[in-house]
């Protein structure tokens, strides 16, 4: 969606995307960053906390994720592969992240070392269509290629 040919379709769809997209990936950061914390010192405060962050960065996730499917799945040829494979990894990313909330409701630090492990991958998952996007080229519509 970060795509400058998805770019120049400019409209409240792509504007929510851009404002609300980096915000769940905090959430997620910042619960593994608890989970850490949590395994390190098995303070339940830090166990908590993650599993709040993991919960509120699922539900802020909701809206990006449904502007993306449509930006991505229904544009006329605007959408690239690499646009695409950042949805499929986002799309995994949250079906993990959902996994780490159910793992993190179990009692004490029976959550520690799965949660640390799920939040590890939802975050990595995130951060490499962050890299994808960022590396992929730029398409100038309506230019000669060649």
């Amino acid at each position: 969606m970060v795509n400058p040919v998805a770019q120049a379709h400019r409209g409240l769809g792509t504007t929510l995307f851009s404002l609300l997209n980096p915000i769940p990936f905090g959430f997620f950061v910042a619960g593994l960053i608890f989970d850490i914390l949590y395994l390190n010192t098995a303070e339940v405060m830090w166990g908590k906390s993650a599993a709040w962050l993991i919960t509120f960065g699922l539900l802020i996730a909701i809206l990006p994720r449904l502007i993306n499917l449509f930006a991505v799945w229904r544009r006329n040829g605007t959408a690239t592969g690499t646009d695409r494979l950042d949805f499929l990894l986002n799309l995994v990313a949250i079906v993990l992240a959902i996994w780490n909330a159910f793992v993190h409701s179990r009692d004490a630090y029976a959550a520690a070392v799965p949660g640390t492990l799920l939040s590890a991958l939802t975050v990595a998952l995130i951060a490499l269509g962050f890299i994808l996007l960022s590396l992929q080229q730029p398409v100038l519509q309506g230019a000669r290629h060649g």
